[in-house]
C-alpha cells in the first residue's frame, strides 16, 4: 500500500491523502473517506519517507538523571501526557547521575536525530554551556534555571526557607540541615541558601553551621544522620534536601532509639509517595513535578511548530505539607 493506493480507494487525490497524514487542511468529507480506508487496511505512512521529505523526525530526546526517582517519574508522566496527545514521540536517555553523560546525549541528539530536546538537568558545567550554545535543535530545561534558555523550574529557595521557618515556629531551637551537593543549583544551592537565610532571619545565624552533605539516597540519609548527631548532639530538628534523605535519617534515628518527632522533628522536599508511608508522616515541600513535565513539552512543541526562539522562563510554586498538624 502507498499513498496512491489510499487515494484511489478513498476516491480523493494523492495531495488530499498527503495533507491528511501531515495535518493539512482537507474537507470533513475527504477526511472521513481517507480515515475509513486507513482503518480498513491498517495502513501506516513510512516514517523514513516522511523524515526525508519534511526533514522532521517527529521524535524528541528527553534526558533524565535517573529513573528510580519519584520526582523524575512524575516529571516524565507529565511529559507522556502531552506527548500522547501530539504527533511526537519520546526517546528517553538516562545518565545515571553522570553530568558528562548529559553532555554526551546532548551531542548525540544535536546530530539531527531528534527535532528537539528536553533536559531534566542536574548541574551546568562549562561543557554543558558550550554544548547547549551549539545546539541546532530547540532545548527546554526542566528543574534548573539557566539564563538565556527556555526553563521550567521550581521555587526551591522559598520552599526550604518556609520549611525551616516552620520547624523553628514549632519550637525547635537546634536545627540541622542535610544538603545535596551545592553544584546542583536547585536541590543543592537554592535549598541550602533557603535554610541559611531562614535561620538568620529568625535570629539563629549560628545554626547555619549545622550542615552535612548527602547523596540523593536513603542510604546516604541514614549514614549522614549519624554524622549530623556527632556534629550537633543537641539536635531537635532536621531539614533534608530530599525526602529520600529524610526517610533514611528517620530510620537511623529510630534504630538508635531517638524518638521522631518528639525528640527530633524531620522535614524533607518532594512530597514523594514514600512520605505517606512513614510514621509519623514526613513534613515536606510539594513541588508540581507533573506540571513541569507537561509545560516543558508544550513549550517545546510551540518552539517546533512556530519556529520561535524566545527564551521563556517558568517558575512553579510549592506547598508545605504537614499532615501531623
Amino acid at each position: 500500500m502507498n499513498i496512491a493506493d489510499i487515494a484511489k480507494m478513498a476516491g480523493v487525490s494523492r495531495a488530499a491523502v498527503s495533507r491528511y497524514f501531515n495535518n493539512g487542511y482537507i474537507s470533513d468529507e475527504k477526511q472521513a473517506a481517507i480515515r475509513k480506508v486507513v482503518e480498513e487496511t491498517g495502513y501506516r505512512p513510512s516514517i523514513q519517507a516522511q523524515t526525508l521529505r519534511t526533514k522532521k523526525t517527529k521524535m524528541v530526546g528527553v534526558i533524565v538523571p535517573k529513573i528510580a526517582s519519584s520526582s523524575i517519574g512524575r516529571i516524565v508522566e507529565g511529559m507522556l501526557f502531552e506527548f500522547n496527545k501530539s504527533e511526537y514521540r519520546m526517546i528517553l536517555a538516562v545518565t545515571q547521575n553522570e553530568p558528562k553523560k548529559e553532555v554526551e546525549y546532548l551531542d548525540a541528539f544535536n546530530d539531527k536525530q531528534v527535532d528537539g530536546v528536553i533536559l531534566v538537568a542536574t548541574v551546568f558545567t562549562a561543557a554543558h554551556k558550550r554544548t547547549l550554545k551549539s545546539m541546532s535543535v530547540p532545548v527546554v530545561i526542566v528543574g534548573q534555571h539557566l539564563s538565556g534558555y527556555c526553563c521550567v523550574f521550581h521555587d526551591d529557595y522559598h520552599a526550604c526557607y518556609d520549611l525551616t521557618k516552620l520547624l523553628l515556629e514549632k519550637g525547635r531551637t537546634s536545627l540541622g540541615y542535610m544538603s545535596a551537593m551545592l553544584q546542583d543549583k536547585a536541590a543543592g544551592e537554592a535549598r541550602y541558601k533557603g535554610f541559611c537565610d531562614a535561620v538568620c532571619d529568625m535570629g539563629r545565624a549560628d545554626l547555619a553551621e549545622n550542615v552535612v552533605i548527602a547523596d540523593f539516597t536513603l542510604a546516604s540519609g541514614y549514614e549522614k544522620a549519624g554524622e549530623m548527631l556527632d556534629k550537633c548532639d543537641e539536635l531537635d530538628g532536621l531539614v533534608c534536601a530530599t525526602d529520600a534523605m529524610a526517610v533514611g535519617a528517620m530510620q537511623y534515628l529510630r534504630e538508635h532509639d531517638i524518638a521522631v518527632p518528639q525528640t527530633i522533628l524531620v522535614a524533607g522536599h518532594g512530597d514523594s509517595e514514600i512520605t505517606r508511608m512513614t510514621v509519623p508522616s514526613l513534613i515536606t515541600a510539594h513541588y508540581y513535578y507533573e506540571k513541569s513535565g507537561r509545560l516543558s513539552v508544550r513549550r517545546l512543541l510551540d518552539l517546533l511548530q512556530h519556529d520561535e526562539s524566545m527564551a521563556e522562563e517558568v517558575k512553579l510554586g510549592y506547598e508545605i505539607v504537614d499532615l501531623n498538624g
